[in-house]
């Protein structure tokens, strides 16, 4: 997929074979901070969320001088690989861990959000809601792995762009810990998937 700036997109993948690719704590953290060396100086990263399995990020491509194809996918390869080599030798295995290319779903863009903002927080709410549909916690905020507890003021991480964030996300902030429980309709979840 090719990436522009001024675009933002819900970034996927699972497992091969719908395998896990988080073992241990450590391998969230790790993955996680491959993101942060890799992801973060080139893209605003909106929302996030580590399943066992699979993972989601909404990111805002940067604007980024003197670069003729935005890197995003490049670097996305590196996590994804570099990802691989480590949990390949953690876990004595080899081959491929995730399906052979992320999903890139493009979301909006700078000049045409007033459109899409409803669709746009949608999938916000879908990224966080995911522990809860696969029954891993009660609560979102029982989940480490999200960026769902950054926004509702229960940690301080340095991740996501929260500022940037909720200039372009319609969520009631004042209200955001109930909004965030509102059920989202089937259909509506396999336009975002």
């Amino acid at each position: 997929m090719n990436f522009e700036a001024g675009s933002i997109y819900h970034v996927f993948t699972r497992g091969n074979n719908q395998q896990l690719v988080f073992f241990t704590k450590a391998n969230y953290l790790f993955f996680l901070r491959k993101i942060r060396k890799e992801i973060y100086p080139i893209a605003d990263i909106f929302a996030y969320c580590l399943m066992p399995n699979h993972f989601h990020l909404m990111m805002l491509a940067k604007e980024l001088p003197n670069e003729l194809k935005h890197p995003l996918a490049r670097k996305i390869g590196t996590v994804l690989s570099s990802y691989t080599r480590a949990i390949n030798v953690q876990e004595n295995r080899s081959g491929s861990l995730f399906q052979q290319k992320a999903k890139a779903i493009v979301i909006s863009s700078i000049d045409d959000y007033d459109d899409k903002t409803d669709y746009l927080t949608t999938c916000f709410h879908y990224i966080h809601q995911n522990p809860i549909k696969a029954r891993l916690v009660r609560k979102m905020e029982n989940w480490d792995f999200s960026s769902f507890k950054d926004y509702a003021g229960l940690r301080d991480g340095s991740l996501i762009n929260a500022l940037l964030a909720k200039k372009f996300l319609e969520v009631d902030w004042e209200n955001f810990y109930e909004e965030s429980y509102n059920a989202i309709d089937e259909n509506v979840i396999k336009s975002i998937t």
